[in-house]
């Protein structure tokens, strides 16, 4: 929900954590603002240039093996998912968001990795805009705040 009363958080500092970012390309302006918030966030939080691993896919689909991968590596402390999925006329919306969420989910799950799942649904363009921004930092929180918990935890 946008805008949304997220409780507070201590300070949150990112300064010793790996973060790699899968983003989708479809949608590519809306998905490079989402990425460019993201970016922006993990640096002010802390997470240095070089600990940080961006790469891009063709869809918001491919978005779970490129995480897979990434795990698999067992390089990141977290890790993000980027997309933008509109609803259109036919069922594919609906097959596109539910797989790609059930994979994002499956990978942290199999991996014990925190994924911070910004792959936005939206009935149309207006309502990505309206959320493009402040999804990519929470994005960007979620997956530090995630990091940081499961350390602790463990």
């Amino acid at each position: 929900m946008q805008d949304a009363d997220k409780g507070s958080t201590l300070q949150l500092d990112g300064s010793l954590l790996r973060v790699g970012i899968v983003q989708a390309r479809f949608n590519a302006a809306l998905t490079d603002k989402l990425a460019e918030q993201c970016k922006a966030e993990l640096l002010s939080m802390g997470v240095t240039e070089r600990h940080l691993r961006h790469v891009t896919v063709p869809g918001a689909l491919e978005v779970p093996i490129a995480l897979q991968a990434m795990a698999d590596s067992g390089d990141y402390d977290a890790l993000v998912a980027l997309g933008c999925i509109i609803r259109g006329e036919t069922y594919h919306f609906e097959l596109v968001a539910n797989e790609s969420g059930a994979g994002v989910t499956r990978i942290s799950l199999d991996h014990q990795i925190p994924i911070a799942n910004a792959i936005l649904t939206v009935e149309n363009e207006a309502q990505a805009w309206a959320r493009a921004e402040e999804k990519g930092r929470d994005a960007a929180r979620v997956a530090v705040e995630m990091a940081l918990l499961l350390k602790e935890l463990q």
